[in-house]
């Protein structure tokens, strides 16, 4: 199908979903390993272990946050770039984007390693989790450079259309780790080890596949490093929208572990319920951000063509989307709150605890969805501030500001419900935002 038909002539419900449902089977993918992972982890019986992996997991969410930093702002820049037809000027940010993400990621990789010790303080350890997470960022932080740069052709592939391609990548890289998970767990007893290989090994089939698409599929982005130098402004213009990208995933691990810490007084127990809640969560988040990001080049290319009109009924269509699914989705494992937990662990005070949590956190998923939405269309329009206030604002700022305070009023009952005071707090932001800045 012609570039320029499918974003801005063919019909909006058939191009998004075009664009988008790979994504959100990409994220479908995600999110079973997710709970897969939590099932075979689970069923170790340890909690130590189960609340090691847990309070490991933030690091993902840093490694994608520096993956973003060129995977999401160089596929914004080059729809937009894509929609006024400068081809040549997004080769040219495309093998930008992907060098320059292997280089930061070889540094951090040298960082993670030299200060682990105080890195893993921040993570929430303690004596008894600090064997299983420090095993586990280890082997995490050996395989940065492919968890990081597959964000690059992962995203950027998806600017001419090739939502599928990159949907195959993540869905072969998932499936791989799936399989290698419990191998690593029940038969070679590699732990907390076990767990991060498995997770780089997929990642690097994930990151090869990716490769092999954009060299083969892409008909104007390129990999060739004599197109790596670009304009000062082009940087510019990644690096905007890339940045608050970033702390968007940066935030989230500061969230999570800010909450972890919150959650240290309360025991073990409470950080292993809420590291199963957050997994069980991840069913409506990651697709709602599927659709959310699978969106976005048709968003970024309307807006840069200046075609307003067809570039508001699309958002209209999104938000449409995101809230609806948030509430069916949300409602639906609201109801089944305690049999899910119970698939994990046997232990009625988890499951007691995980039923709450998670019902909390998902009263204000439509509001979520709305938050989504508000990023997406900031990140793909250029408008770098509206970004960066919406990116460090739900789970950094607003969310660090609302636990402090309900945790000295409420004790753990603020903890837990701290979440989603900051999500409808964001919503109103957010919304305040698009009104002024877009609208």
């Amino acid at each position: 199908m012609n570039l320029d038909y499918l974003f801005a002539h063919a019909p909006i419900p058939k191009v998004y979903m075009k664009l988008a449902l790979p994504v959100v089977l990409g994220m479908v993918a995600s999110m079973i390993y997710n709970l897969v992972d939590t099932f075979f982890v689970a069923q170790t019986g340890n909690a130590n272990l189960v609340a090691g992996i847990a309070l490991g997991t933030p690091l993902f969410s840093f490694m994608l946050a520096i993956g973003d930093i060129f995977g999401l702002g160089g596929s914004a820049a080059i729809s937009r770039m894509l929609g006024k037809k400068q081809h040549e000027d997004s080769a040219h940010l495309s093998s930008f984007c992907f060098y320059s993400s292997i280089l930061f990621s070889l540094v951090l990789t040298i960082l993670m390693l030299i200060f682990e010790r105080p890195i893993l303080g921040l993570m929430g350890v303690t004596s008894q989790t600090y064997q299983y997470v420090a095993d586990f960022y280890r082997m995490l932080a050996l395989g940065s450079v492919f968890i990081i740069v597959s964000l690059v052709p992962g995203n950027i592939i998806r600017t001419e259309g090739l939502a599928t391609k990159s949907m195959v990548a993540t869905l072969s890289g998932t499936i791989l780790t799936i399989v290698l998970d419990p191998l690593f767990l029940f038969v070679f007893h590699w732990g907390a080890l076990g767990v991060g290989l498995a997770n780089v090994i997929g990642y690097i089939l994930n990151t090869s596949l990716l490769v092999y698409f954009m060299v083969k599929d892409c008909q104007i982005l390129s990999l060739s490093i004599k197109k790596i130098h670009i304009p000062q402004k082009a940087v510019q213009d990644v690096l905007s929208i890339g940045i608050p990208a970033s702390l968007t995933n940066f935030m989230q691990s500061f969230g999570v572990m800010l909450l972890n810490n919150y959650l240290a007084p309360y025991g073990a127990t409470a950080i292993a319920a809420m590291g199963i809640v957050l997994k069980i969560y991840m069913v409506v988040m990651l697709i709602m951000v599927g659709f959310a990001f699978g969106a976005q080049p048709l968003i970024g290319y309307n807006y840069g063509s200046g075609d307003q009109a067809r570039f508001k009924a699309v958002v209209r269509f999104d938000f449409m989307v995101e809230v609806v699914y948030a509430l069916i989705c949300a409602a639906i494992l609201m109801i089944f709150a305690p049999q899910l937990m119970a698939l994990f662990m046997h232990n009625t005070t988890i499951i007691k605890m995980g039923t709450v949590m998670l019902r909390l956190l998902l009263i204000t998923s439509p509001f979520i969805g709305a938050v989504l939405v508000f990023t997406t269309i900031f990140q793909s329009a250029g408008k770098a501030m509206g970004a960066l206030v919406m990116s460090i604002s739900r789970q950094g700022i607003v969310f660090a500001v609302v636990i402090i305070l309900l945790a000295g009023i409420f004790g753990y009952n603020g903890v837990i419900a701290a979440q989603p005071v900051a999500d409808i707090l964001t919503f109103g932001i957010g919304f305040w935002l698009y009104k002024q800045i877009l609208a």
